[in-house]
């Protein structure tokens, strides 16, 4: 193999290591997009089916609870959708299902023999 044709296959390689860091850096763009318009659309279900005081709730749970309150959120939005919420959500009712998800604490005791 000659140093042309050795050149050439260095470019042509170079080429699609180029193309395809193109490629993924599209797909990760891409999917970056959808999830900002997906967490667009949660929020504006959310808007509409909270009470200002619900929302803020469980915007000061996102803080210290990220996963919890992403799957209460996706829970009211499933809710919704399905049209089984027919009002606003209150604070008192956001507790009340805050509480119903919210699992059960184990206590544990710990005895000493003395």
């Amino acid at each position: 193999m000659g140093d042309d044709e050795l050149a050439d296959l260095r470019r042509r390689r170079m080429a699609e290591l180029q193309q395809q860091a193109y490629n993924q850096q599209y797909a990760q763009e891409d999917m970056e997009r959808q999830r900002q318009q997906l967490e667009a659309q949660i929020q504006a279900v959310l808007m509409q089916i909270l009470e200002p005081e619900a929302r803020e709730r469980l915007n000061t749970i996102k803080l210290t609870k990220p996963d919890f309150a992403r799957a209460v959120e996706q829970q009211l939005v499933s809710l919704a959708q399905s049209g089984r919420i027919g009002q606003r959500i209150t604070d008192e009712q956001l507790k009340g299902i805050l509480r119903q998800l919210t699992p059960a604490k184990r206590e544990f005791s710990i005895r000493r023999k003395g």
